[in-house]
């Protein structure tokens, strides 16, 4: 009906009216129903004290949205456009001809055919170029990491450094993205059009592309402030592990002290490597990581990952308790809660396909710890919100990176922002 111009009298008023009526009642009714049930699964906190006040915050950082360097966008195109010409160059070279690289079957014919290397797995008729797969061929030949840098520069220019441009509002010169309360299961914000939580920071191309949003009046800068392993500290809480939260309490860094303790080494001859491996078992844990995947992850046996974890446990006793606890509960019933008590429904847990129950259970211990980091980022906003309300400053919040919050504020008001923010 919005697109159609409806002139004064051509809608009968009983019928409208009618119409406009039921609107209304049928609203009443539903909110009796839902009050209902909000109420008997005990969701009152959750709806009234986070997502029902966060919808202002949120509606307030979508106005604001984030300035965008557009020229600067501009010339990195160019740049990648040219790197993918060069080893586009490259990849044709090792190959002997020309051929599409987008193209999966051309690919593989070229992979596993012409250049006869080994192929780990067959998808359909034609062996898998999947990125997985190449990562694992990564060695074998020279072609097979050109074509996974191919691949990082096409993303890096398809997904953000030509896509962003175009989703500029051209009245305010700033991306506006949208962000949902309610599409992710654990409670976490998700970012779209576009969706800004997701820029790649570990390449220096993705570094560069996190440089073309920056303040957009002179004087003003970002301000960026995270919880740090924020869900390993909920592990901490939930699990009440007298190691992990001694290292917590005590301000050592949880990688290091983790490798101290699996390796029975002193935390001063932790090397790089002990502390990669502790941190990769130290995530690994929340999201239920199996000695297959660890090994995988690693570059170690399965046998000698089994033992990683283990002793991981035998450090953390409490941990492996709190695992069992969250497995039994979703067994019982069929749910996982958050800190707050935010609800997550995880009926797979009876599907009788075995690999799918893993999943479940694997989701019955991740949640709680993502769902409470969720809750408390949440709550966190609001709090910051009334202050910079409250204190009527010209800075604001205008981005949630899951654990992060950024804002943008004049130069003069940083000490304002941190002496609140940190709190």
């Amino acid at each position: 009906m919005s697109k159609i111009q409806i002139k004064e009298g051509y809608v009968d008023l009983d019928k409208i009216s009618n119409y406009c009526s039921q609107d209304v009642d049928y609203t009443f009714r539903l909110k009796e129903l839902f009050e209902k049930e909000i109420s008997d699964n005990n969701l009152e906190k959750v709806l009234y004290d986070i997502e029902l006040p966060l919808l202002k915050v949120l509606a307030k950082m979508e106005r604001f949205g984030i300035f965008v360097d557009k020229d600067m966008l501009s010339i990195m195109s160019e740049e990648i456009q040219k790197k993918l010409k060069l080893i586009e160059g490259e990849i044709f070279s090792e190959a002997g001809k020309k051929f599409n690289v987008n193209s999966p079957k051309q690919l593989s014919e070229v992979l596993y055919v012409d250049l006869a290397i080994k192929p780990p797995k067959k998808k359909g008729s034609t062996f898998s170029t999947s990125a997985d797969i190449l990562e694992k061929l990564k060695g074998k030949s020279p072609i097979i990491d050109h074509i996974l840098r191919f691949r990082a520069y096409q993303k890096l220019l398809s997904t953000y450094v030509d896509a962003i441009p175009k989703q500029i509002n051209p009245q305010t010169n700033r991306v506006h993205s949208t962000f949902s309360q309610s599409t992710t299961a654990t409670g976490r914000l998700a970012s779209t059009n576009p969706n800004l939580q997701n820029i790649p920071i570990r390449s220096k191309e993705g570094k560069k592309i996190r440089e073309g949003f920056r303040p957009e009046k002179d004087g003003w800068v970002y301000l960026s402030s995270d919880y740090s392993q924020i869900e390993l500290k909920f592990l901490a809480h939930f699990s009440e592990d007298p190691n992990l939260l001694k290292a917590f309490n005590n301000g050592d860094d949880i990688h290091t002290f983790t490798a101290s303790l699996v390796y029975s080494v002193p935390i001063d001859e932790v090397t790089k490597k002990m502390r990669s491996n502790a941190k990769a078992v130290n995530f690994g844990i929340i999201y239920g990581q199996s000695a297959f995947g660890l090994s995988e992850q690693i570059g170690i046996t399965i046998k000698e990952a089994k033992a990683f974890i283990d002793t991981y446990f035998e450090r953390y006793p409490n941990i492996l308790k709190y695992l069992e606890t969250c497995k039994k509960l979703v067994h019982e019933k069929k749910i996982a809660y958050t800190i707050i008590g935010r609800q997550r429904p995880i009926h797979e847990i009876d599907n009788k396909n075995p690999f799918i129950r893993a999943a479940a259970e694997r989701l019955s211990i991740n949640t709680p710890l993502q769902g409470s980091a969720a809750d408390l980022i949440k709550l966190a906003m609001i709090e910051i919100d009334k202050e910079i309300t409250k204190r009527n400053l010209k800075g604001y919040m205008i981005l949630q990176i899951h654990d992060e919050l950024l804002f943008e504020l004049p130069f003069d008001e940083i000490e304002i922002f941190k002496s609140f923010v940190k709190k």
